[in-house]
């Protein structure tokens, strides 16, 4: 899962763009980059970490004009390193720059067909940048020496054509301005908005509608399935359709976890669909044991705690904030082994003992991946004095892996994988364990949009969209994703040391 952002601007984006970065943050902490044009001339800075500790005053200076995307990135194909910060670029034709949030899931076959067919070359083994050549090939088809609107479109509809999975995409064209355009499922999200200036009309697309509140621009709307959006040198904006065969099916695993609880996606409310999440899993509590005996909610912070709100106000129970949590430490289920996401539960939650001790604890998490943090945290609450300690998923059991841009593990990793309810919460230590049902959650997010007919649910029941994952594509990306073989990626290296690459007026330097 990653963040994307495009301005085309009348005045200087470098300042809104990392501010929509961090905005972002929470959708990739593992690198950051920013390219900005101005007058046919690219400038970008890129490297590992956070956006505050990548960009700094003088690179900022550097990232001069009117037009710019920008990216945080959290590793889902491909490895980590600085090399595979994005945006990235290819200088042919014209030179496009990239930012791409999600994951193709037929990135092998198109590489072979880059290089036999294609004659590019690829430096990664990220899906980014075959997506990038793909995009770059069809567009160099075309052979314009000055590429038009129907150009860009043309090129979008080849990348649909050949490319299968979930991407949204925004890009730079230098010196032509500024495109994005999302998968002809909608899998991930996508939204544009404008704000007028003195100087003329600006635009922004981003993965969520809360950067646009925040820029001062106006949401217009989500990007269609398969449509793409362009914005030229002029500042006009063009839209089109660039899919024959469009669904919208987005991914409901944004409204779980992944996306601001103040952001709209597809015009729902990710806070209003979580505070459904909280009301059904109650109705659903309240049939299965309507004698309960809970004496306080605790949300495990922080995505959770809107379900849990409405979960308590639906039970009559108080809600209380039981773990206190330390905000510098990342989110554990992209830990590399159990050991460490163990240690950093321990690092980022502290419970308070007095709303645990001798008390029955409903604790309320968001899903359960692994199942090492529930096990844990629920560990802390006996710790604290709880006298029994139920557990609540606002989600249903993660079973299958997520092919479509979140780095869920291997199916044999999640602890619901081929086991019942009651096997689950007996290996997390739970006195009882209550899970969503899918239905339910489905219901929490389609009263937002009844336009929704269905929803990428592919990690609650192993139905995949896209129709081209088959086992064997699944036991591929189970050897890329177990511990064991990242616990082999991330041995430290000098080749991956933090840094941050830059391109300035089409020279690359290091700074």
């Amino acid at each position: 899962m990653c963040g994307v952002v495009g301005i085309s601007g009348t005045s200087s984006v470098n300042l809104r763009l990392y501010d929509a970065l961090t905005m972002l943050q929470h959708r990739g902490q593992d690198a950051a980059g920013i390219v900005t044009e101005s007058d046919g001339e690219l400038h970008q800075c890129k490297g590992e970490g956070l956006a505050r500790d990548v960009f700094r005053r003088s690179h900022m200076l550097r990232l001069t004009g009117n037009s710019g995307i920008g990216h945080v990135r959290y590793p889902t194909a491909g490895s980590s390193g600085p090399a595979l910060a994005q945006p990235l670029y290819v200088n042919s034709p014209y030179g496009i720059f990239i930012a791409h949030n999600g994951n193709l899931t037929n990135a092998e076959k198109l590489r072979q067909q880059i290089f036999r067919q294609d004659l590019r070359h690829l430096n990664t083994d990220s899906d980014s940048e075959v997506l990038l050549n793909i995009f770059a090939h069809e567009l160099q088809e075309r052979g314009k020496l000055e590429p038009t609107c129907d150009d860009i479109f043309a090129a979008v509809s080849g990348v649909h054509r050949r490319c299968k999975g979930a991407y949204a995409v925004v890009g730079l064209l230098a010196n032509y301005g500024l495109f994005a355009f999302r998968d002809r499922f909608g899998i991930r999200p996508l939204c544009y908005g404008k704000r007028e200036t003195v100087a003329g009309t600006e635009y922004a697309v981003v993965s969520e509608s809360v950067v646009l509140d925040n820029l001062g621009f106006e949401l217009i709307r989500d990007l269609e399935p398969g449509e793409a959006l362009f914005v030229d040198k002029s500042g006009v904006i063009h839209l089109h359709q660039c899919s024959d065969d469009s669904q919208l099916v987005p991914c409901i695993f944004e409204h779980v976890y992944f996306a601001r609880p103040d952001s709209l996606i597809d015009d729902i409310s990710v806070y209003k669909c979580r505070l459904r999440m909280g009301e059904k899993l109650a109705e659903k509590l309240i049939r299965l044991n309507p004698g309960f005996e809970i004496d306080v909610v605790i949300p495990i912070p922080d995505t959770s705690r809107v379900a849990a709100q409405s979960l308590a106000e639906r039970l009559g129970v108080k809600l209380r904030e039981g773990f206190m949590k330390n905000r510098y430490i990342g989110r554990t289920f992209i830990m590399p082994g159990q050991t460490e996401r163990k240690k950093s539960v321990r690092q980022k939650l502290n419970a308070v003992k007095l709303e645990f001790a001798g008390k029955n604890v409903l604790l309320v998490d968001d899903s359960i991946v692994r199942g090492t943090t529930s096990e844990e945290i629920i560990q802390m609450a006996r710790d604290a004095g709880a006298k029994k300690v139920f557990m609540a998923s606002a989600a249903p059991g993660v079973r299958y892996p997520n092919v479509y841009g979140i780095d869920m593990p291997s199916a044999d990793e999640l602890i619901a994988h081929n086991r019942t309810d009651e096997e689950v919460g007996e290996l997390i230590g739970a006195d009882w364990l209550i899970y969503q049902d899918l239905q339910d959650l489905i219901a929490s997010a389609s009263e937002g949009n009844d336009l929704i007919q269905q929803f990428e649910c592919s990690v609650f029941n192993g139905e995949y969209i896209t129709g081209d994952v088959d086992k064997e594509y699944l036991s591929r990306i189970e050897s890329l994703r177990n511990d064991a073989a990242k616990s082999n990626d991330n041995l430290p290296s000098e080749s991956k040391k933090s840094q941050v690459i830059g391109i300035h007026n089409n020279r690359i330097t290091e700074g």
